[in-house]
């Protein structure tokens, strides 16, 4: 399982890479180059999922079994 993904600001293009927590979702992140409050988009449980390179570990989980992806705990 990947834990670090790659986050890129969908404003000013600004990609960090960070650790993702693999007991809880990540429903907001600061952007370090123009500081937008990035939230999931409609349908992702996290901001990792709609903008990151690599979904979380709940779901990467998921996906490597096979089954639907549980709903992770709010960080």
């Amino acid at each position: 399982m990947k834990l670090d993904s790659t986050i890129t600001c969908p404003l000013c293009g600004h990609r960090s890479t960070e650790t993702m927590p693999t007991d809880a979702c990540k429903y907001f992140y600061a952007c370090k180059g123009c500081g937008l409050l990035l939230k999931p988009k409609a349908g992702d449980c996290c901001v990792f999922c709609s903008y990151g390179d690599t979904p979380c570990p709940p779901i990467q989980a998921a996906n490597e079994h096979g089954r639907p992806a549980p709903c992770c705990s709010p960080m």
